[in-house]
């Protein structure tokens, strides 16, 4: 899909969440002790955002945004709490802010393969998977029917990697395996669908040698920059968007947990020069996304 990218737009935050429904109230108690606990983990009071306000949030700031919500159903026993159809129409209200991520069961096999196909042809520009949250190994191989539909679409598949906030100070973790979200387990993914688009969420803590190899090493694996503030990003990290990988590494917040203004002002202290913000702020997003520039 290559569409022109919009006028005055100068940031594509490649990582927030939908965290409620414009039209269904959420009372599920486990959504409501995670968000809360989430709230806690971040030191900040946030509102759950619908797509009408992220749309709202990031048309302010001439920003485009990537949303999803993540199904976790398989490992909660709760659904959804913002369905990828509501999703997908709502964000077709703001196609110059808004573009649309899809989550599917990781464990839904030839299910959910088939629901990959569905939303990518209903509009969907990629696939959000939270292996710690979701409790399986990316590369598992009754995962792959899923990877090979995301692979024949064109769509990006974006992994969360490293700790998680999600579960954090809750007993037992709030039974949320930390061990799924090595971004080794990609590794093998990008072998066996070499033409498969891939962003590693988040700065990959205890792992970030290990997600820099592997973004240095294949071609279509990228590094978003979500979840942390850039002044706690470990100094390999910071090396590696200034030089090697400062093509394929992505602006990202992970909002509401942060804001685009508090991640901006952070990452403008680490001295990157112009043309390297621009790379990572927007270029690298627009060309992943397949956005032209319009002229």
């Amino acid at each position: 899909m290559n569409t022109s990218l919009p006028e005055n737009i100068v940031a594509i935050d490649v990582h927030t969440h939908v965290l409620a429904s414009a039209d269904v109230p959420d009372d599920s108690a486990e959504h409501a002790e995670h968000n809360e606990a989430m709230q806690k983990y971040f030191g900040r009071d946030f509102k759950n955002p619908t797509v009408h306000d992220l749309a709202a949030t990031y048309r302010e700031q001439n920003m485009m945004c990537v949303v999803f919500s993540v199904d976790t159903s398989w490992a909660t026993g709760e659904p959804n709490p913002v369905s990828n159809d509501e999703i997908i129409d709502l964000a077709a209200q703001y196609p110059e802010t808004i573009i649309p991520f899809s989550s599917v069961d990781p464990h839904g096999g030839m299910r959910s393969a088939r629901e990959v196909r569905r939303l990518a042809e209903a509009g969907t520009r990629g696939f959000k998977f939270h292996p710690s949250y979701q409790a399986f190994y990316p590369n598992d191989r009754s995962f792959y029917p899923i990877l090979e539909a995301i692979e024949e679409t064109g769509t990006v598949a974006l992994f969360h990697s490293g700790h998680t906030g999600a579960g954090a100070g809750r007993p037992g973790g709030g039974g949320i395996r930390l061990k799924f979200s090595n971004p080794m387990h990609v590794d093998d993914i990008a072998v066996d669908f070499p033409e498969l688009k891939i962003i590693l969420a988040h700065p990959s803590f205890p792992w970030q040698d290990e997600a820099l190899s592997v973004a240095l090493h294949k071609p279509h694996v990228h590094i978003d920059l979500s979840g942390w503030s850039p002044k706690y990003f470990p100094p390999n990290l910071v090396q590696h968007a200034r030089t090697l990988l400062k093509h394929k590494m992505l602006f990202g917040t992970d909002f509401p947990l942060l804001t685009a203004e508090r991640w901006m002002r952070d990452f403008d202290q680490l001295g990157y020069d112009d043309d390297v913000k621009r790379l990572i702020y927007l270029e690298n997003a627009a060309r992943l996304f397949g956005f032209s520039d319009g002229s």
